[in-house]
């Protein structure tokens, strides 16, 4: 198959590499296919039955984290319908009779999970990038990649494969600007990509945290306090270097900025606190309408709760 066509049937998505699901033959004792196999003998053969242990993950999959619950739903699902749709590997050259998993790696661990012996699966000569590039190919268009996840594969297909972002976004069904976007987050310390791998915050905080010479600690605190990407942007050109110096009467950490936020967030209005020589200070709100005005008033006069006697007789 020449070079064009097989960049055709990625760009077309797994389905062309898969073709139609109507049958399966059991290959559990025959041989794996020998390099060069006629493809289009491949294609008209269909899926085959092949046993579980014979086929192994790939180690470069861009794929690596696995939610349980979903893996446990997914086994209940094969245990009652089987597997609809079969999984797409490449003979191991390495290791005769045994092959590597393309795409579909969920399914097979949930097959597993479930008990089965054999899986469908359809085997299709694939050098290294070809296999990355499905890999990458169904897990963004299925949504399973983690956003760091995501960046890496496209780090990986620059790297190793010399592709470019354009190419990639055409690869992937997605815009250059997502893909540029993506791969921005390759810049945050590790355990802000940690943070975005284990989804503690999303992509959004950490091109915002890209803003500021201390994403780590600002990354605890948007954790801490539960902050939209709107208010770690905001957070972020505070704490921008090369901004305008400020006296020290208006200087301001992330933990003041965190907390005038949180009062924002509650009263609805702008919230200005102040640290007078760290002996103490004030807040400020300011109101545009005398109705907001008339709103914080009552705020603040609202009776206080009488506070209860230590004497338990109330004398």
């Amino acid at each position: 198959m020449t070079q064009t066509l097989k960049q055709a049937k990625l760009g077309r998505g797994l389905s062309a590499l898969l073709g139609d699901y109507t049958g399966a033959r059991n290959v559990m004792d025959q041989p794996a296919p020998a390099v060069g196999e006629d493809e289009a003998a491949s294609d008209a053969a269909g899926p085959s039955l092949i046993a579980i242990d014979r086929i192994a993950p790939n180690p470069k999959q861009p794929r690596r984290t696995f939610v349980e619950t979903e893996l446990e739903d997914l086994a209940d699902s094969i245990r009652t319908k089987g597997v609809i749709q079969p999984i797409l590997v490449r003979p191991d050259t390495a290791q005769p009779e045994m092959f590597e998993i393309v795409a579909g790696e969920r399914r097979w661990r949930a097959a597993r999970r479930a008990g089965l012996t054999v899986i469908p699966a359809v085997v299709r000569e694939m050098d290294d990038r070809e296999t990355l590039e499905v890999a990458i190919i169904e897990n963004v268009q299925r949504s399973d990649l983690n956003p760091m996840e995501e960046a890496e594969a496209y780090r990986a297909l620059i790297d190793r494969f010399g592709r470019t972002q354009d190419s990639i976004a055409v690869q992937v069904g997605k815009s250059r600007e997502h893909v540029a976007n993506m791969m921005r987050l390759l810049a945050l310390p590790e355990d802000v990509r940690e943070h975005v791998r284990e989804g503690r915050i999303s992509a959004g905080h950490g091109r915002a945290l890209l803003k500021t010479d201390d994403a780590s600690e600002m990354a605890r605190t948007v954790i801490t306090r539960g902050l939209s990407v709107r208010e770690t942007e905001a957070l972020s050109r505070d704490a921008r270097p090369g901004r305008p110096a400020k006296d020290a009467a208006e200087e301001k950490d992330v933990d003041t900025k965190a907390l005038e936020l949180d009062l924002q967030r509650s009263l609805g209005l702008s919230v200005d606190i102040r640290h007078v020589n760290g002996k103490g200070g004030e807040v400020r709100i300011r109101y545009s309408q005398l109705e907001q005005l008339d709103e914080i008033c009552r705020l603040l006069s609202r009776p206080r709760s009488a506070p209860r006697s230590e004497d338990p007789q109330g004398l």
